[in-house]
């Protein structure tokens, strides 16, 4: 076998067994069966939320085990008509299997992506804060940058992007703003971007034209349908109005119709000023912590909590996922996979799949890695 194709064949074999592992497989197996069981019991349907839930687990598990089965069968199949080639020296044979052995290495990438995906919200839509760090108007400068490339991001996949709340910065730029990101997998996709994001450039406000380092947090969160029940009252809450801001004129509300609900016991606070009616603000900020508060038992169940909280404890040194470099050198690079691109400008367009991709597989492959400052 040609050196050049034993690669592919060791790279998907590496895809398949990343996608077993992540399955679980015979837990999988076993899960499967019970399921088609439950299926079959016409009592099942007497309690229908349940139901639905028991099956979207089946339909996903087979999927991905026929998924997997295939990939393996079809490896096996071209392996040997390979060899079968090599034996009778018959070129067509080995690159008719060849040809087949590239376009499964596709499939497989795929695949492991799509099972990247599979996680008990990754189907929902999504919320996306994104808060300027310490530093005034270069912090808030760069955290409308960030908001600009998430919002050109869901834009490219045809998602849909509401302005939930924006604070706008004194100077230029915004304090913080929340998206509410609307699409298959946008939470799957975006969960992996929560943290610090750091940014070095020619500053455009010093007259000096000095380098500066700049700091911007996101905090990604799922939507959450009625079938999650989060309980929290209105006692265990602050609830407080204020009003919008806006760009001026007509867009700036002269009632507190905006409206911010912090969660006492924990500190989560979510606010929105879309709507002019105070009311509808309360009805959506009350969704959005409903949604923080899962996302927060999600991130415990999923074992990663401490990693987050690290990423979420400071905006600064030593706490980012991401530098964006665009003086001295142009270089984006991911501090958790090793990422790259020297393409700051695609990347700040939306240009963003590979470096989402490299951290779902992370953590199959073994957890998020320690995130470590990158000083230049």
């Amino acid at each position: 076998m040609r050196a050049e194709t034993q690669n592919i064949v060791d790279e998907i074999r590496q895809a398949i067994t990343l996608l077993r592992r992540h399955f679980d497989w015979d837990q999988a197996i076993k899960r499967l069966e019970y399921l088609n069981v439950r299926a079959e019991d016409a009592s099942l349907w007497n309690e229908p939320l349940e139901a639905q839930k028991l099956m979207r687990e089946r339909q996903g598990l087979e999927e991905g085990i026929a998924s997997v089965k295939g990939l393996t069968q079809a490896l096996e199949d071209n392996i040997g008509l390979i060899e079968l080639g090599e034996e009778e020296g018959d070129e067509g044979v080995i690159a008719e299997a060849e040809a087949a052995l590239r376009s499964m290495q596709g499939e497989a990438k795929a695949r492991q992506v799509e099972t990247l995906l599979s996680g008990e919200a990754d189907a929902n839509d999504t919320y996306l804060e994104v808060h300027a760090g310490a530093g005034g108007t270069e912090s808030q400068d760069w955290a409308s940058m960030l908001l600009r490339m998430y919002t050109r991001w869901a834009e490219r996949r045809r998602f849909k992007v509401e302005v939930l709340e924006v604070h706008d910065g004194e100077e230029a730029g915004i304090k913080s703003a929340t998206l509410l990101i609307k699409g298959h997998n946008a939470y799957g996709w975006l969960k992996t971007e929560s943290g610090v994001h750091r940014l070095v450039r020619i500053s455009p406000y010093d007259s000096n034209a000095r380098r500066h380092t700049s700091f911007a947090s996101v905090w990604v969160y799922p939507v959450i349908d009625d079938t999650i029940e989060i309980d929290v009252s209105e006692s265990d809450v602050r609830i407080d109005t204020y009003r919008s801001s806006g760009s001026g004129g007509q867009h700036v509300n002269t009632t507190d119709s905006a409206v911010r609900i912090t969660h006492i016991a924990t500190g989560i606070a979510v606010a929105c000023q879309a709507e002019r009616s105070q009311h509808k603000n309360k009805a959506k900020a009350w969704e959005m912590l409903r949604s923080r508060l899962y996302e927060e038992e999600l991130k415990k169940r999923e074992a990663v909590a401490n990693a987050t909280e690290a990423s979420k404890s400071d905006i600064g040194w030593g706490h980012q996922i991401r530098s964006y470099v665009l003086q001295p050198y142009q270089l984006v690079k991911d501090l958790r996979t090793g990422v790259e691109s020297t393409s700051p400008s695609s990347v700040l367009d939306g240009d963003l799949d590979d470096f989402m991709e490299a951290s779902l597989s992370q953590r199959i492959e073994g957890g998020a890695g320690e995130v470590v400052a990158d000083l230049d």
